[in-house]
């Protein structure tokens, strides 16, 4: 069986880590490219920096701090935020980037999914996907979170798999910085539904919510931000609990 991975997230806004609650009310978290490095010497399997306010802001992600992270740290990290051309996409990959994600301009153009797996590999292109409850199933939201659109998530998450992602950054709003545990229903529901792997995120509040996210929700990794940036818990104490647990993970 493959290794669970254990991803913080690192949400980026001038320059500066931030978390909120529901994706508003920020707050400062520290430095992206001292945190990059914290968290790969403590063992991170993965990292996610998402720069929050390019979609709104209709500019690109900042590529600086992209290439001094990649030369901080020796694992895999994912980059995401306003990337809407492959050009976007070769940029990051060149500033040393392993991944891009991408989100609002997926949903506006679902083609882009294609060109990009054709153009790069699937296996560097993540589906970021936003959803929250509305009548009994998600909606998707767009613009860092600011905008209902009319689509259903779990379709979108099937339609992106065909399109040619190569993995699923799934976040419950509902969940977002609450520190209440993972919407398990739902990735439940995208587990089942597609065959690429899903990256749970949204309400991570401690490590026993991680392990739930892998064994009841069936995520085949596990994001996770404020219980890591303000030292409520680390990521080996993370990764002890899941070994515990029987769950394969990285040591």
């Amino acid at each position: 069986m493959l290794a669970k991975r254990i991803i913080p997230c690192l949400d980026v806004a001038e320059g500066r880590v931030v978390k909120g609650v529901h994706f508003v009310d920020l707050r400062d978290a520290g430095d992206p490219v001292a945190l990059g490095q914290r968290y790969y010497e403590e063992g991170a399997d993965e990292l996610v920096f998402l720069d929050i306010t390019a979609t709104v802001e209709e500019r690109k992600t900042v590529l600086d701090w992209v290439s001094r992270v990649a030369d901080s740290i020796f694992i895999p990290f994912t980059v995401g935020g306003g990337i809407r051309s492959l050009e976007q996409v070769q940029e990051l990959l060149r500033a040393g980037a392993d991944k891009v994600s991408i989100n609002s301009a997926a949903v506006k153009d679902p083609a882009l999914i294609r060109r990009a797996a054709l153009e790069f590999g699937s296996q560097c292109i993540v589906l970021a996907v936003d959803v929250k409850r509305t009548n009994g199933g998600w909606k998707v939201f767009v613009g860092g979170g600011r905008f209902e659109t009319d689509r259903d998530g779990l379709d979108w998450m099937k339609e992106g798999e065909e399109l040619g992602a190569g993995e699923i950054l799934l976040t419950s709003m509902d969940r977002d910085g609450t520190q209440s545990g993972y919407d398990l229903e739902l990735l439940q529901k995208v587990s089942a539904l597609v065959r690429i792997p899903v990256i749970a995120s949204g309400g991570a509040g401690s490590p026993e919510d991680l392990l739930q996210g892998l064994q009841v929700g069936q995520a085949d990794a596990v994001l996770a931000a404020s219980i890591f940036h303000y030292d409520q818990h680390s990521i080996g104490e993370v990764k002890e609990l899941l070994a515990r647990n029987g769950v394969p993970v990285r040591h």
